[in-house]
């Protein structure tokens, strides 16, 4: 058996992301850059106002001062001339800064006479005024390639002039579900079935990844079926089984793959959930094989799947998002493998984050699973802990699990 960080790294360390494509900007959100962004433009293109008032010469801006109004700036409509002594136009937040102007009269520093203000405030030079380029110029690199767009980056881009961005394509994940024993939900359950979850939760865990889940159907257990819906998979950037992939004599998956071109980088992982993991290639598609055990399949997603998509979507390999939190109970020692435990948290009255264990960790049960908001992860061999002690947890809810 592996540690847990060793199998994480062996699984990215071999994936690349996927090609680039064009999307339109209303559809950038959540994507990745396949390519640095460049301004297309300059922003703001000139001088503007940055506030409503009067553009004037600071040198006729004194206290008291009385200026002729000659016209007016609103944002998108330009005075056509230009300033001269003792003279001002009304202008507005974004309009262009008239020639001959070098500062800005507040309008709550005016009064306004007809065709006359006078000036209650001092202007002073350049205030109240953007310059040309001031956000960025036309050439500028924006934002870089591998970045996950935010809805600021969508609004950068818009600014910027770009109507189209280059982005990595959504993985494709193939989800292939193995035993004679399972039926979808809502299917007559045969004696001795068990209606199959991990295939929707798997799918729901891939779409909240920002992959695009593909579901094979179940394969029963026998090599030629598993080989053959393994086979509907080569077009994927990654296949995941489920089940399959223990020591039984109908735990099919690797004998069934073999022939087929399977490779095995390792199998078994030092871990609880989750210990029968596959991980190797099938032809040119890099597979994981996850437990049959709902909860085993689930807490392997959010450790292994997901760095695995944000790979090959485009993203650098990044540790897990880990954050301390205090035990709310006390846990007894560890056994030699690393251990995630399914737990609630609350925030007590200070703000701390606490967590506390679910009593029952069997790997079956989905509804205890469901109920938690967190993995508490225990290393190797960890000797007990009070209620008090700090320890690091998963935030389910940062994964869409």
């Amino acid at each position: 058996m592996i540690p847990v960080e060793e199998a994480r790294a062996r699984i990215l360390e071999v994936l690349s992301p996927t090609g680039a494509e064009t999307v339109p900007l209303a559809e950038a959100w959540g994507r990745i850059l396949a390519a640095p962004l460049a301004a297309r433009l300059t922003q703001p293109p000139a001088d503007v106002s940055a506030m409503d008032g009067y553009a004037l010469r600071a040198a006729d801006g004194g206290l008291g001062a009385v200026l002729r109004v000659i016209g007016s700036a609103p944002a998108g409509h330009p005075f056509a001339g230009s300033i001269g002594s003792g003279e001002a136009i009304r202008i507005f937040t974004g309009g262009l800064l008239p020639d001959g102007a070098d500062a800005i009269l507040l309008q709550e520093d005016a009064t306004a006479d007809s065709d006359k203000v006078t000036v209650n405030e001092a202007v002073q030079p350049a205030r109240w005024i953007r310059r040309r380029g001031l956000d960025f110029t036309a050439g500028d690199t924006l934002l870089q390639a591998g970045r996950k767009l935010t809805a600021r980056d969508v609004g950068l881009a818009a600014a910027s002039n770009h109507p189209w961005l280059s982005v990595h394509r959504r993985p494709r994940i193939a989800i292939l579900a193995t035993g004679d024993e399972i039926v979808l939900p809502g299917e007559p359950l045969p004696p001795g079935g068990i209606v199959s979850s991990n295939a929707h939760a798997l799918s729901a865990l891939v779409r909240a990844a920002g992959a695009e889940p593909m579901v094979l159907p179940i394969a029963g257990d026998s090599e030629n079926a598993i080989a053959q819906a393994a086979a509907a998979a080569r077009g994927a950037d990654l296949l995941v089984t489920t089940g399959g992939a223990s020591v039984g004599e109908h735990d099919l998956v690797q004998q069934a793959l073999g022939p087929q071109g399977f490779s095995l980088d390792f199998w078994k992982i030092a871990m609880r959930p989750g210990k029968p993991l596959i991980w190797g290639r099938l032809g040119q598609t890099p597979l994981l094989g996850l437990p049959g055990n709902p909860v085993s399949a689930l807490v392997c997603g959010v450790l292994f799947l997901c760095p695995a998509i944000a790979r090959l979507a485009g993203l650098p390999a990044a540790p897990l998002p880990f954050q301390p939190a205090v035990l709310g109970a006390a846990l007894t020692a560890n056994d030699k493998r690393e251990d995630y435990l399914r737990a609630g948290v609350h925030r007590d009255a200070g703000g701390t984050l606490v967590v506390t264990p679910a009593p029952r960790q069997d790997s079956s049960m989905l509804r205890i699973l469901a109920g938690s908001d967190a993995l508490l992860k225990r290393a190797p061999l960890a000797a007990a802990l009070p209620a008090g002690a700090v320890v690091e947890v998963l935030l389910l809810s940062d994964f869409g699990v």
